[in-house]
Parts: C-alpha cells; sequence; structure tokens
C-alpha cells in the first residue's frame, strides 16, 4: 500500500521527480529503493521515476527527453511525427539545444541532439503538455522550415509529403512560414517550393 509520504512526494512534482531530488527532499536512499523493488515507483529515463499506478505514458520517449533536458525543444523529424505531418517513423528523438547548451545524450531514449543558433533557436517554441509534463515543441510552421534547412540530412522527399499534409491538415500561416524561412535564411530557395504546394 502506498504511504503517505510516497503520494505526497510525487503528487507534489506532478507524479515523476528525479531520485537526486527525491533525496534532497529528505527520502532516504534506501526507502526510494524499497519503493521501487516493492513496484510502488518506476524508471522513466534514467534517474527519473514516477508513480507505477499512474496510467501508462502516452508518449514516454517525449516524457523522457523532456524530464532530462528541460531546455531542449523537440524538432525535427520528432515534430513532424507528433504533429502527424510524416509516414516516417524516427529512430531517435531530434532535440533542438543553443549554442552554448550542454549537448544532450541518452542511451534511452535514444536522442539526436541538433545545435541551432539564436533567435532560431527560440523562435516558433510551444509548450504542449503531455502526461502532465510541459513539453517544448517547435509549432508546425517553424518544423516545416528547419526541415528544409535540414533537408540534406534528412531528405527533401520528407520536407515534401510534410508540405502537403500540413496543408491537408492546418490552416495555412503563410506568413508565419516566410517569416522563419527568413530568419533561418533559406525563404529565397524555400520560396519556390511555398509557391507551388500552397498555391499562393
Amino acid at each position: 500500500m502506498q504511504t503517505a509520504e510516497l503520494k505526497k512526494l510525487f503528487h507534489k512534482n506532478h507524479g515523476q521527480i528525479r531520485m537526486k531530488d527525491a533525496m534532497a527532499s529528505g527520502i532516504s536512499r534506501t526507502k526510494f529503493y524499497a519503493w521501487r523493488a516493492q513496484g510502488l515507483i518506476e524508471p522513466v529515463t534514467r534517474g527519473i521515476y514516477r508513480l507505477s499506478s499512474l496510467p501508462k505514458l502516452s508518449h514516454p520517449d517525449f516524457v523522457a527527453v523532456s524530464l532530462r533536458f528541460p531546455q531542449g525543444v523537440i524538432c525535427l523529424l520528432s515534430a513532424l511525427s507528433y504533429y502527424q505531418l510524416t509516414t516516417h517513423i524516427p529512430h531517435t528523438v531530434d532535440v533542438a539545444v543553443s549554442r552554448k547548451a550542454r549537448f544532450p545524450h541518452s542511451l534511452f531514449p535514444p536522442v539526436q541532439a541538433h545545435r541551432f543558433s539564436d533567435p532560431a533557436f527560440s523562435a516558433g517554441i510551444q509548450i504542449e503538455t503531455i502526461d502532465d509534463v510541459p513539453i517544448r515543441f517547435y509549432n508546425p510552421e517553424k518544423t516545416l522550415v528547419d526541415c528544409f534547412k535540414f533537408r540534406h540530412k534528412i531528405g527533401l522527399d520528407i520536407f515534401l509529403e510534410a508540405l502537403k499534409r500540413y496543408k491537408e491538415k492546418y490552416p495555412l500561416q503563410t506568413n508565419r512560414l516566410f517569416e522563419y524561412a527568413k530568419l533561418c535564411r533559406v525563404e529565397k530557395i524555400m520560396l519556390p517550393y511555398l509557391e507551388s504546394l500552397l498555391c499562393l
């Protein structure tokens, strides 16, 4: 049976907590490991645990990455997948970080980190709450522009598919697309694709 102490600790932290933060709050390592041995808590990723009684995570990889790297932003193929703008299944979680940030490494889930320079890094971020965890994504328009900028790495075909799906799924935000294209310095070479596929 869960103790009042366990419930209070985890619910205060939205159902999950870093082990080091639990130690800092006065929970002994022995007690924490006992909770894990009893099946009361389970690991989300290295060093981060959640209550086992909570519903299964709908996006466990996004949650794990966001908890470990809260200043990172889900981007490129991972963001396309979240917005259902691609049929491609990412094998890693794409995370954007600023030029000066610590480069994230993770074996589980595997992470592909990308350094973005300001102001491209800070533009177009929106917060999606998933499984009670705030997760930073680039919005669909910024994601499309980033995918075009990285087309030589991820493939032009993936960008073109995403652009078509975007046109079918979302109201066209052409001003926003051009704004991000200019910010990322790809507006001139991206213009023909936008004109032909978005019927500007």
